[in-house]
């Protein structure tokens, strides 16, 4: 294996996820969405695609993105990644941010942990941020996940994301101070 693909190498937890996957569908006679809006990829972004997306994102040629480990993405085109915002820390240590493809951006959970309690309660990234107060449907396989990888941490998607926001309250600001 070279570094190049051990450092584009999921973490085990997120390519098991992947395996369990995640539907979405649109109700046209309810005009409302069911389940989660969400796609893991294989194995991180690259990091010239992220800095080509991050680029274009910001509209800012001086940056490159290279702060964010990129792993899934919504059919709208938002980006899901993790932010190496704690030095010195894991990959899976870091916080998860959510970047919306028509701006929007935010820090969904503290960890890799969080995030997997959120996938178990029911909720994707994009809903995470937009709604964490939503009803929604656990998820049995995630919850199975979530307690293997992240025991007794459950909590309810409105604290994961206001305990990640309260954390990293300058996210947005950081953000906006990178584009153009």
């Amino acid at each position: 294996m070279t570094e190049t693909s051990e450092y584009l190498a999921l973490p085990a937890v997120l390519a098991e996820v992947a395996k369990v996957g995640f539907e979405w569908e649109w109700d046209e006679e309810a005009d409302e969405a069911h389940g989660c809006d969400f796609e893991l990829y294989e194995r991180f972004e690259a990091p010239e695609r992220t800095a080509w997306w991050f680029r274009l994102w910001t509209g800012n040629e001086e940056v490159d993105g290279s702060e964010f480990r990129f792993f899934g993405t919504t059919g709208a085109g938002d980006y899901v990644g993790f932010w190496l915002a704690r030095p010195g820390m894991s990959v899976t240590e870091q916080p998860v941010v959510y970047l919306g493809s028509e701006g929007e951006c935010g820090v969904i959970a503290r960890d890799l942990g969080d995030l997997l309690q959120l996938f178990a309660d029911g909720f994707g990234p994009a809903e995470a941020f937009a709604d964490p107060d939503r009803a929604t449907q656990p998820n049995e396989a995630f919850q199975a996940i979530a307690e293997r990888y992240a025991p007794g941490r459950r909590r309810s998607a409105t604290e994961i994301v206001a305990g990640a926001r309260e954390e990293f309250p300058g996210f947005s600001e950081y953000i906006e101070a990178m584009c153009r």
